[in-house]
This record gives C-alpha cells, sequence and structure tokens, in this order.
C-alpha cells in the first residue's frame, strides 16, 4: 500500500509541474494563479499546498528537475579527459539553453536561485547542491591530472566560476552581448583567463 501511496503522490506532483509549465507558457507567470494550476492539475487548491508552498516553489522545482536531466546528458556524454574548462563549459552551457527558452523563466530562476524567499530557500539549496555534485569529480579530476592546485577549496573554485557565468549571462540579458554565440565565446574565454591563475605554477 505504501508503494502505491507514494507513486500517487509522485504523479500528481508531477501534474501540478506539468499544469505550472503549461499555463506559465500560455498565460505568464504573474498572470498565472495558484487556483489555476489546481484547475489545470485537476486537483483541489488545497492539494497543492500539500506540495508546494509557493507558485515559485512550484516554477523552481520544475527548473531544478530539468536541470537534473541535462546535466545528466551532458555527464554520459562528456568525456572525463577534458580539459577542465571544456567539461565546465559544457555545464554552464547546458544551463544557458535551459534559460535561453524563455528569458523570464530563466530571469526568474536565476533571481529565486540567488536571492530566495524563505520559502523558497529549500528549492535554491537543491539547485546549488545540483551544480556543486556535477561540479565537484570534474574539479578533483583535474587536480589529479595537474589543472588546478591542490590545496584549492573547490566550493570557492565553483563560486568563482558560477560568478563568472552571472557577470556573461547578465551581459546576454542586457544585450551587451548579441547572440548565444557571444555569449559562449565570452564565457569560455573568461574561463580559460581564470585557469591561468589557478593553475600550478
Amino acid at each position: 500500500m505504501s508503494g502505491r501511496r507514494e507513486e500517487k503522490k509522485q504523479l500528481t506532483r508531477q501534474a501540478i509541474l506539468d499544469a505550472g509549465m503549461r499555463l506559465f507558457s500560455v498565460k505568464g507567470y504573474k498572470n498565472t494563479s495558484i487556483t489555476d494550476l489546481a484547475v489545470e492539475a485537476g486537483i483541489g487548491k488545497g492539494t497543492i499546498y500539500s506540495y508546494f508552498t509557493t507558485k515559485q516553489e512550484i516554477f523552481l522545482a520544475f527548473c531544478r528537475e530539468q536541470l537534473y536531466l541535462i546535466n545528466q546528458d551532458i555527464v554520459l556524454s562528456a568525456s572525463c579527459e577534458d580539459h577542465v574548462v571544456d567539461q565546465m563549459m559544457a555545464v554552464f552551457t547546458g544551463t544557458f539553453h535551459f534559460i535561453k527558452q524563455d528569458r523570464e523563466f530563466g530571469r526568474l530562476m536565476l533571481r529565486e536561485s540567488f536571492f530566495p524567499t524563505e520559502h523558497n530557500l529549500e528549492q535554491s539549496q537543491k539547485i546549488e547542491n545540483l551544480y556543486i555534485d556535477m561540479l565537484v569529480p570534474i574539479l578533483q579530476r583535474g587536480q589529479e591530472r595537474g589543472e588546478l592546485r591542490s590545496e584549492l577549496d573547490l566550493i570557492l573554485v565553483i563560486g568563482h566560476f558560477y560568478g563568472l557565468f552571472l557577470i556573461t549571462i547578465s551581459a546576454w540579458f542586457t544585450e551587451r552581448l548579441a547572440s548565444g554565440d557571444d555569449f559562449l565565446e565570452t564565457l569560455k574565454t573568461m574561463f580559460y583567463q581564470t585557469m591561468y591563475g589557478l593553475a600550478p605554477a
């Protein structure tokens, strides 16, 4: 019985996420209410609050699942022997393509990920942990091959690279970088410039 109950919970949760993405795409994020989501998902409004506290939390949960799937594909297709920068670029390129699909969604995801409200803190931390789990092994392999100094704090290194990603994505949002190709070329250049400071003497 517990297995069936858990399966039903997962199906209901997924129905809420699917309803969110359909309505956000058609009506826009701001114009979609929790009531709208409940009707679209075919459940009661109260049921939604059993799974999510806010509309932002629904959105972030969807983003986390999509980013996880994107990153899993990257892990399976990437070569562990590639240079650290190339592997890091693969991860952040996947994120960029996800954000690029819809600027409103991308802007909201970045805002709620880095400046979360108290209600969205857990979902934001899950997105953060997703990147940590993905990037730490890449950096560890880079240390083993001598591409990074062995004494570096890898969490701080991740923060450094992610900071470069945010600067570059901001330039794309403000159209200082006119295209996706400009974004990727700029980000890769900044990553390689950073590596000179992180490599062994």
